[in-house]
């Protein structure tokens, strides 16, 4: 995943862009980078390492390096980016947020003659790369925008900051992310996330749609290419990506999953499920307003059974290899022994993709005494890999405990049956659960249901993308 931030204003933009990039960070963990265009110094760039740091620490000079009346700074779980580039369309910074599918086709393609790209470690080539040398093919950036994008089979939202000092962004053609872009006395900017310039005094202006693509100066902001009609944003940004503060297309994070949990709530109490509970709770920190939402539905309060110790280890998933990230997860997790010893749980998490660190919290909650844990999960089972967005670092559908448990269950067979396993109510729903209670040592488990996620949601199905639990583009 990954996130942007840009402006344009009368002011030095460096303040604007280092925090509102900042408040991307819960969108990556691997790379951030800043680049700014100054008059007399012209185009600057900084890219730093963030995996073991936070970004604001390791831009923290940035205000004594780098000056311009533009910026554009991104959060990247993936390639180094912002990249600088001198070509037929002059010199320009760009970054991006999305997936590339067909990088090796592309590059094949395009990495003929005397052209030629930055290799990366495994020789793989910079994303970021690819899609300049895709916008170079064109006499213009609207156009070049445009056919990179219909190029990449994927998803690709684009920022650029031009040599002459303006903003050119582009959200992706299925409108599967989101860009917004808000106004101040001073100028523009252009944002992943609502709430990044909301904090810095710029107010909503709109937000972009599906391959829509605009240039952003302090004069104000011109459509080059209009909208599609059709969209397809991911549904997953409430459940899990999405900040509790952000919004998209009109639907605030948090209140959807209140919604949400409260869906979950009435499902298990028309079911008679999970009764006599002692607390409800959520996996921090996404599952918790979801478990907020349950709690206020039914007749268990909502309480922490243990807490996170953030301080010095923000992110469970931030070292590369597996065995770290367990060590540091069960490092985290401080129990609260008043409110675990007999008592009986029950927990929602934001989803469950391989579950690997959902087994160890519950050994952990077992280990302290508990004497129920209940699961759910705020999403519907995830059977296919996302491909359009990689939200997840599994990338083979056979990483998903979902495909693993249905292989278990009734061999290749069962991959034709993967709407009965996501619909609870079928024996083969039931087996799934079941079979997930036993491996997880669960007391119960349930998934949230398509048709109650898209109902928190509160946008026409049709303008959703679900592809990662019914497959369907």
């Amino acid at each position: 995943m990954g996130g942007f931030f840009g402006t344009v204003c009368k002011h030095d933009a460096i303040s604007d862009v280092f925090f509102g990039t900042d408040y991307h960070s819960h969108l990556g963990t691997r790379r951030g980078g800043i680049a700014a265009y100054d008059k007399e110094i012209g185009l600057q760039r900084e890219i730093h390492n963030i995996q073991n740091s936070p970004f604001r620490t390791k831009f923290e000079r940035v205000f004594e390096e780098m000056h311009g009346q533009a910026a554009i700074g991104c959060i990247s779980d993936f390639d180094p980016q912002p990249l600088l580039f001198h070509s037929r369309l002059g010199t320009y910074a760009i970054c991006t947020v999305g997936v590339i599918n067909n990088a090796k086709e592309l590059t094949a393609q395009y990495l003929t003659g005397n052209s030629f790209f930055n290799a990366m470690t495994g020789g793989t080539i910079n994303s970021v790369d690819l899609i300049a040398a895709l916008i170079n093919q064109k006499d213009n950036f609207a156009d070049g925008i445009r056919f990179a994008q219909e190029s990449i089979d994927g998803t690709a939202s684009i920022l650029v900051l031009t040599g002459y000092g303006s903003l050119i962004t582009a959200r992706d053609l299925n409108g599967r992310l989101p860009v917004l872009i808000g106004k101040s006395d001073d100028g523009y900017c252009v944002s992943f996330e609502s709430f990044a310039f909301q904090k810095l005094g710029y107010e909503n202006e709109r937000e972009l749609g599906p391959g829509e693509v605009v240039e952003i100066t302090t004069d104000g902001v011109s459509q080059l290419i209009p909208p599609r009609k059709e969209m397809k944003i991911c549904s997953f940004l409430w459940s899990y990506y999405g900040y509790p503060t952000s919004t998209y297309e009109g639907v605030n994070v948090e209140t959807m999953r209140n919604r949400n949990g409260e869906l979950m709530a009435e499902h298990d109490i028309a079911m008679k499920n999970a009764e006599n509970l002692d607390s409800v709770s959520g996996i921090p920190d996404s599952g918790t307003a979801h478990a907020i939402g349950y709690a206020n539905k039914s007749d268990a309060p909502f309480a922490r059974p243990f807490i996170k110790y953030t301080p010095t280890w923000a992110r469970s998933f931030t070292p590369t290899h597996q065995r770290d990230r367990k060590k540091i997860a069960k490092m985290k997790m401080v129990p609260i022994h008043d409110l675990i010893q007999d008592k009986k749980l029950l927990f929602i998490d934001d989803s469950i993709v391989r579950g690997t660190q959902l087994r160890e919290t519950v050994e952990f909650l077992y280990q302290n005494g508990a004497k129920e844990v209940h699961m759910r999960s705020a999403c519907p089972p995830i059977m296919y890999s996302c491909k359009y967005l990689n939200f997840s670092p599994t990338t083979d559908d056979m990483e998903l405990i979902t495909r693993k448990t249905i292989m278990e269950l009734e061999g290749e067979e069962g991959l034709n049956h993967l709407e009965e396993y996501s619909d609870f109510s079928t024996e083969r729903g039931k087996a799934l659960r079941q079979t997930i209670c036993d491996k997880f040592n669960f007391t119960s488990l349930e998934f949230q249901s398509l048709e109650n996620l898209i109902k928190a949601i509160g946008l026409e199905p049709c303008k959703l993308c679900t592809y990662c639990w019914n497959g369907k583009e």
